[in-house]
């Protein structure tokens, strides 16, 4: 029965990517490579001006 289950999961899985696969356009790849690229500086600046922030309060102290 847990071999038919395991089947049943890879199936679903499968048509799922299948069905998805066909609607991603090299449009939403592209996007969604800026955007992670864009989070990713983002990402680093705010670490970075945190960074400062508390080092400006702990020499303010």
């Amino acid at each position: 029965m847990s071999n038919n289950l395991s089947h049943l999961k890879f199936s679903i899985i499968g048509g799922t990517i299948s069905s998805t696969w066909i609607h991603i356009t090299s449009d939403d790849i592209i996007k969604t490579i800026i955007m992670a690229i864009l989070g990713a500086v983002v990402s680093y600046i705010v670490s970075l001006v945190l960074k400062w922030f508390h080092q400006f309060l702990r020499k303010r102290k």
